[in-house]
């Protein structure tokens, strides 16, 4: 097992604990997504707790923010904070730790809520990097029943239009969200095209739990210039934990103490298995 596998790994245990502590998060979302938030901080990103007022760091903004107990665990790893202290104080009152990523956490650039924000918002910075001159890059992760919301389109239009090839966006594709399949709900189907249309470059990849494959979309999408780049991961909700994946019902949803001994069985044999 690589070692961005095994930390892909390590933060879907502390990923449960979290979820089962607070009985709350979005528990299949988080783990679809979590490959490539690790892959982002630990293998690709210019950014650390030293770092955080640098103007030359990178910014990465999760759109998707109802998986903000994901990215918790992951910047608590990176040493943005006290992990232990997100893990137990996670959607807890007066906790800082709450359902959406907000600036009151060390380590995130945007407060986020509604879906459909992220982009444009990683578009302002992606622009204001090239008018200040500036080498960072923004990343911005979605999901894919968030791809219905029009604000995608104007930021992709904009995108597309200033030729920020300074900016890439991941889709979390994992075909499923709140009330059904993402093709039964508003099909989400050639976002490729879609995105192309607007005038970026895209990348696919095909298993998108894959770090290995996910670093190297991303070393690519650095070396292109001249457009933004999309990266359509090919995800799926609930990965890691049999009992969940593809299962719409852990959009959401409450472990039972037997379902959590069993998600943190599987996961820990993975990693003793390497």
């Amino acid at each position: 097992m690589d070692a961005l596998t095994r930390k892909s790994y390590e933060m879907r245990r502390d990923i449960i604990e979290m979820v089962h502590l607070s009985r709350a998060g979005h528990v299949g979302g988080d783990l679809s997504v979590v490959d490539i938030l690790t892959t982002l901080y630990f293998g690709v990103m210019n950014v650390s707790p030293q770092q955080v007022k640098d103007p030359d760091r990178d910014r990465f903004l999760l759109s998707k923010g109802h998986c903000a107990d994901a990215l918790y665990c992951v910047l608590g790893e990176k040493g943005f904070f006290n992990k232990e202290e997100a893990i137990k104080t996670f959607s807890q009152y007066q906790s800082r730790y709450i359902g959406h990523p907000n600036m009151e956490v060390p380590g995130v650039e945007m407060n986020s809520g509604s879906l459909g924000h992220g982009l444009s918002v990683g578009v302002g910075m992606a622009l204001a990097a090239k008018m200040d001159q500036r080498a960072y890059r923004t990343y911005v992760v979605l999901g894919d029943g968030e791809m219905a919301e029009g604000s995608n389109y104007e930021g992709m239009m904009a995108a597309g239009h200033y030729h920020l090839d300074n900016l890439c966006a991941t889709v979390d594709l994992n075909r499923l969200q709140i009330s059904g399949t993402t093709e039964q709900v508003m099909n989400s189907a050639s976002l490729a095209d879609k995105f192309r249309d607007f005038g970026w470059h895209v990348i696919s990849v095909q298993d998108g739990n894959n770090c290995s494959q996910l670093q190297a979309a991303y070393e690519q999408a650095a070396a292109y210039k001249g457009k933004p780049t999309a990266i359509i991961a090919n995800t799926v909700k609930g990965k890691g934990v049999s009992f969940m994946e593809n299962q719409i019902s852990w959009h959401h949803g409450v472990m039972t103490e037997e379902q959590y001994q069993q998600a943190v069985k599987e996961i820990e044999e993975v990693l003793q298995g390497e």
